[in-house]
């Protein structure tokens, strides 16, 4: 007798190559990427949104700052174009083996660079990523809580921003036991919002506020040095902000396929969605943020914009929302990898009780590095090349060329190269000028402050 595939399991995510074990099939439909796959196309934009539109908009007039108006205007352009190209390349590869899916990012990895080799590609890269992300939000969720208390109530006594990450972790705790990323569709879209909202918020108070006086544009470092190394630290937060092909096939794996319908129909229709969504948040905010304050800006624009207090205040809030969204996206993935080790290698029983102890450990580390190294934008800086860069503008390209290998000088060969020389100097210079500004962060930094 033949076995009958369950209701959400299409002919297309069965893999041909092995049939699977009924136990194998269990564990997959309890691990949380493979585990629901009836998602719509606009999960898919909502899910991209909250991904891709992180804390990293407000940074962007500082960057603005640091790469002046010209190279600015054109990285911000360019980044948007490279990145909308590897991710169509990223839906395109998801279902390119007849009869099978590949859910995670790694998987893909396996098949373009063999089976142990692509593991030690991928799997690093895509850790930093998403658990540098998960702690970068600790530090953002906690840092938009004290500057919401602070701007609602002026005359409270100061409390530690350890404390309000601390708190900010709380939620975590209780959201992180949700079992997949359609469980959590109702959060991502809350953040998707939120993001549009306080972008919005960002680039109209600033517009209000106009153009101070006594602006300048010119780079803020004093010697040719420091704004070179301004200048590449920059290229960090650009790439941070465009980092959501991370989690961009574990969000198409939720998705129904069958060889008539693809999943990637639906997929890049919320993929196209979600960046003209993008775009309307970046440009403005980096745009007009940097035209208010010139080379003033704080590294989050929102710390320039002292008033009206309530909008402020909001706007903290929403970042808050936002950021609890993002962080569970990044963090599920994560779940995954952890649960498939503990599962499939240690075969410990799936169960709620596994689930509860991996999970919360997980958020308790985030929470914990977090307080221990809240400089935020060098940090940034650092990662943003040594992991989103790669990622994000030149792996899926590599992939690209290893596994349907266009011809040589083809439109399609040189776009893939463009994009690979762009993306290592990505790589190779933003983590050298985020390094400069840890060390500077470093001298004035004072422990659980």
């Amino acid at each position: 007798m033949g076995t009958i595939a369950p209701a959400h399991e299409t002919p297309a995510s069965m893999s041909t190559n092995h049939p699977k074990s009924e136990k194998e099939k269990a564990i997959d439909e309890w691990l949380p990427i493979t585990s629901s796959r009836n998602a719509k196309w606009w999960y898919s934009a909502f899910h991209n949104v909250t991904a891709m539109v992180g804390a990293g908009v407000l940074g962007l007039p500082y960057a603005m700052s640091r790469l002046g108006w010209g190279p600015g205007i054109t990285i911000l352009i360019l980044s948007w174009f490279i990145t909308l190209y590897t991710l169509w390349q990223m839906v395109e590869m998801h279902e390119m083996v007849p009869g099978k899916r590949f859910d995670r990012y790694h998987e893909l990895g396996q098949h373009a660079f063999g089976e142990r080799l692509g593991l030690y590609i991928v799997v690093p890269q895509q850790l930093i990523v998403e658990v540098g992300v998960c702690i970068v939000y600790m530090v953002t969720g906690g840092k938009s809580l004290k500057k919401f208390h602070d701007t609602v109530c002026t005359d409270c006594k100061n409390i530690k921003l350890t404390y309000f990450i601390m708190i900010f972790a709380s939620v975590h705790f209780v959201l992180s036991q949700l079992p997949n990323l359609n469980s959590i569709s109702g959060v991502s879209l809350a953040a998707a919002v939120m993001s549009l909202s306080y972008s919005t918020i960002a680039w109209g108070a600033s517009v209000d506020k106009g153009k101070q006086e006594g602006v300048e544009y010119g780079y803020r470092a004093p010697t040719t040095g420091g704004t070179v190394l301004g200048f590449f630290g920059a290229l960090g937060d650009v790439a941070f902000a465009y980092a959501g092909h991370n989690v961009v096939l574990e969000i198409q794996a939720t998705i129904p396929s069958t060889p008539e319908k693809p999943s990637k129909k639906p997929m890049w229709r919320g993929v196209v969605v979600a960046y003209i969504i993008v775009a309307l948040c970046y440009f403005p905010v980096a745009l007009v943020g940097y035209w208010a304050f010139g080379n003033a800006v704080q590294d989050n624009v929102l710390i320039s914009l002292e008033k009206p207090r309530w909008l402020i205040a909001m706007a903290n809030m929403m970042v808050v929302v936002h950021v609890i969204g993002s962080y569970q996206i990044y963090a599920m993935p994560v779940f995954d990898m952890l649960e498939t080790l503990l599962v499939k290698k240690l075969h410990f029983p799936p169960g709620f009780a596994l689930r509860l102890i991996a999970r919360s450990t997980y958020v308790a580390i985030t929470m914990f590095l977090g307080m221990t190294f809240p400089f935020f934008s060098g940090l940034l800086g650092f990662f943003g090349g040594f992991a989103f860069a790669p990622t994000t503008y030149f792996l899926p390209c590599v992939m690209w060329l290893s596994i349907y290998k266009p011809r040589k000088f083809s439109l399609s060969w040189i776009t893939n190269w463009i994009c690979i020389i762009l993306g290592l100097l990505l790589m190779i210079l933003s983590p050298i000028g985020g390094l400069r500004q840890i060390i500077i962060d470093a001298k004035t930094y004072k422990f659980y402050s």
